[in-house]
């Protein structure tokens, strides 16, 4: 068993965002998986919804960003210690995120 660090290993360069596995129940029904997710400016592409099978619960750690939800055109503006379960199926995209530092994220899919 090692210990590790969610805000250690960020690259300086960052072109695309980087989301990591860190743990999971392998390829089960039912399984569950969590993700690291490190942005720096980025934002979806024009026009581009996730619509995933499973459900979404994500931690905002560090930084800044936002969600827009196709529902209702909302838009979820989230800051350090922020999280929001979403629903299989919500289409949802990451409208921003911060820009000036790294915003890193912690996403449990069940």
């Amino acid at each position: 068993m090692e210990a590790s660090n969610l805000f250690t290993g960020i690259p300086a360069d960052l072109p695309q965002e980087l989301m990591q596995t860190l743990a999971g129940t392998g390829n089960t029904p039912g399984r569950v998986r969590i993700e690291r997710i490190v942005s720096r400016g980025h934002a979806s592409p024009p026009g581009f919804w996730y619509d995933q099978a499973e459900h979404e619960w994500v931690l905002l750690l560090k930084g800044r960003a936002a969600l827009r939800f196709e529902s209702g055109d909302r838009l979820l503006e989230m800051g350090e210690g922020d999280y929001v379960n979403i629903p299989a199926h919500e289409r949802h995209r990451v409208e921003w995120t911060a820009a000036d530092t790294e915003t890193v994220w912690l996403a449990v899919f069940y």
